[in-house]
């Protein structure tokens, strides 16, 4: 049997829920779907864990969010962000595993009122191929993926997270404790997330 084709009719006539958001997130990363799947790439100290918790703290305003904890687990580190980042203000929302097999995983989220977020970070640390990734998204598609990605020389660590980040709707780099939007739904161009204010100051002149 021959696959569907869309008309243009078809198309213009879906209508997506988006991330109706402040300005603080909206500017630089525009109105993305509920559903869209995100790419979050940055090196070591440059505060992508910190906006990674506070991204699912946000996105908790719209849904549960599951935190797959795969590289960190739930270490004293992750415990002093949760604190920080004054996550106890969403807990009712979210929840955190540290190692759900994908087939665990994949019967998890397919339970009644499962999460409507899955951060998975980091996606080396998953052990997943490519397929896997893209099948579990494809499998749930009214929830919002976000993997997180280890880099290397800038790029991400891998021939399958290169190919994951090309796939993602929302391909964002956070540097000097700034995020930048790369992917199809960006906002304003040269805007940027400030993921911490002081850790800007003490790297970067432009404030």
């Amino acid at each position: 049997m021959a696959k569907r084709a869309y008309t243009i009719d078809n198309i213009e006539a879906m209508r997506y829920e988006r991330l109706n958001w402040d300005d603080w997130w909206a500017v630089p990363f525009g109105n993305p779907a509920v559903n869209s799947s995100w790419f979050i790439l940055g090196p070591s100290a440059s505060g992508k864990s910190s906006f990674v918790m506070q991204l699912g703290r946000e996105l908790c305003r719209k849904g549960k969010v599951l935190y797959v904890s795969y590289e960190e687990g739930v270490r004293m580190e992750f415990q002093r962000r949760l604190k920080y980042l004054h996550m106890d203000t969403v807990k009712t929302r979210f929840s955190v595993v540290t190692d759900d097999t994908l087939e665990e995983l994949t019967e998890r989220l397919s339970r009644p009122r499962s999460a409507r977020f899955v951060i998975i970070d980091s996606f080396q640390y998953s052990g997943w191929s490519y397929e896997q990734a893209k099948g579990l998204v494809d499998l749930f598609p009214k929830k919002g993926f976000i993997f997180v990605s280890q880099e290397y020389k800038g790029q991400p660590l891998g021939k399958a997270a290169i190919r994951l980040r090309y796939m993602a709707d929302m391909k964002i780099r956070v540097a000097g404790y700034k995020a930048y939007c790369q992917g199809r739904a960006t906002g304003e161009p040269g805007a940027y997330y400030r993921v911490w204010e002081e850790g800007i100051i003490k790297t970067s002149n432009n404030y």
